[in-house]
This record gives C-alpha cells, sequence and structure tokens, in this order.
C-alpha cells in the first residue's frame, strides 16, 4: 500500500470524532505532500527546526492542515515556533508555559492552545508533568490565573513504550480520570476538548479509553529511516 492508502484506511477504520495527527519526525516534503492531498487534516512535527524547513518546502500547502507541536519546546525556540504551531501539545512545566506566553504578542498571535503533557508513567526519561493529580492542577491554575494569551485545550501523554497496546491501558484510563476531573474545574480559558493519546502501536486502546485525538506516524510511513 501507499502512504496514502495507509492513512485513507486507517482514517475509515477510527472513528470521525477522532482527530489523526500524522507523525511527520524524519519523513520528507514529498511524503508530506502526499499525505495532505489523500486527506489529512494535521500534522505533528517533534523539532522547530524540522517543522519550518517542511512549511517551507509545502508552501501554500502548509496553509490546507493545522500543525502540532508534539515534541518538547526549548526556550531558544519559541519565537520560531509561534508561527508555524497551530496546536503546541508539550506543556510540561511553568517556565515554558510564561516563556511561550510573554513572546505571543510579539508574533502577532491572540491565543495559543496548548496541551498539558502528563508523565503517566513517571519514567526518568520522559517529560511531562508528574501523573499527581495536584500537580497538574496545579500548574494548570497558574496558568490560568497568570498567563493571558495560554489556552489550555486538553492533556497529552505518550505513555510508556510497551510491546503489549493492552500494557498502555491503565495509563490512558487515568490520563482520562484526570481529564474529566479537570473538566469540573471550570477555570478561565481552561477547555478540555483535546485528549492526545495513543501512537501507531497503542491508538486502537487510546480511542478506546477516551482518546480522541491519536499521533500516527509508522503505520502510516512505515519504519523511520535515520
Amino acid at each position: 500500500m501507499s502512504i496514502a492508502e495507509n492513512y485513507q484506511r486507517i482514517r475509515k477504520e477510527v472513528p470521525e470524532h477522532v482527530s489523526i495527527v500524522v507523525a511527520a519526525k524524519t519523513r520528507i516534503v514529498a511524503e508530506l505532500s502526499e499525505i495532505i492531498d489523500a486527506g489529512a487534516t494535521d500534522i505533528g512535527e517533534n523539532y522547530v527546526q524540522e517543522a519550518e524547513s517542511m512549511h517551507g518546502q509545502l508552501g501554500e500547502k502548509a496553509q490546507k492542515v493545522r500543525w502540532h507541536l508534539i515534541g518538547p519546546l526549548q526556550k531558544n525556540k519559541i519565537n520560531k515556533a509561534l508561527p508555524i504551531f497551530d496546536i503546541i501539545q508539550t506543556i510540561g512545566d511553568y517556565e515554558i508555559a510564561e516563556n511561550i506566553d510573554k513572546k505571543v504578542g510579539r508574533a502577532g498571535k491572540k491565543i495559543v492552545p496548548v496541551c498539558i503533557e502528563i508523565n503517566i508513567g513517571s519514567e526518568f526519561t520522559k517529560y511531562g508533568v508528574k501523573p499527581e493529580f495536584e500537580s497538574i492542577e496545579e500548574l494548570i491554575r497558574r496558568i490560568s490565573d497568570n498567563l493571558k494569551y495560554l489556552k489550555v485545550v486538553g492533556l497529552m501523554t505518550m505513555g510508556p513504550r510497551v510491546g503489549d497496546p493492552e500494557d498502555s491501558r491503565k495509563y490512558f484510563r487515568k490520563t482520562k480520570e484526570v481529564f474529566e476531573r479537570i473538566k469540573t474545574l471550570n477555570l478561565p480559558r481552561v477547555e478540555m476538548e483535546v485528549l492526545s493519546m495513543g501512537m501507531s502501536n497503542s491508538y486502537e486502546v487510546a480511542i478506546q479509553e477516551g482518546s480522541n485525538l491519536v499521533r500516527i506516524g509508522t503505520s502510516i510511513f512505515g519504519e523511520r529511516k535515520y
């Protein structure tokens, strides 16, 4: 199957209410162009520099999709990231949120949608907020109380990398529980709309546990070639 056919097959299998973010790390412009022509609506990039290059090469076609930052954002890359990305899925601490907020006005944007990234498996190698409700609530309240230009629209988690997708289920379920609890807080500029969970090996389980946005790369493009 071509990558376009892979995307369209997965799109038919995935419920309509679930967004598919095409994870584009290391992919080339011809592949992304084909995916956009196949009907993709959302592209996810891990690195600002890679996204900037891809955005430029795609030209007008880049405007046909929403761009998601799905990797951690470094402070020195914020100014470059803001004109490219429509949503930043990887806010894991207040410092980066505050730095983004300070620079949003200069980029000519009014509100930047963000997701809070939860390190749901408490892995030392993973970025994100500790999977304790108090820590997550504290970060979201600080953003809501103090930052003018950020709007928290949901939660994102990577989940531990495991061989059996079933082993991820408990982590996705826990993230969904946090998502629902945050909804009840009714905080200003906090609207729990996006629950970003699940990748190529685990998206089916994630959807069963409430995910409404999945990040898929390998199942569409095949294994990465570095």
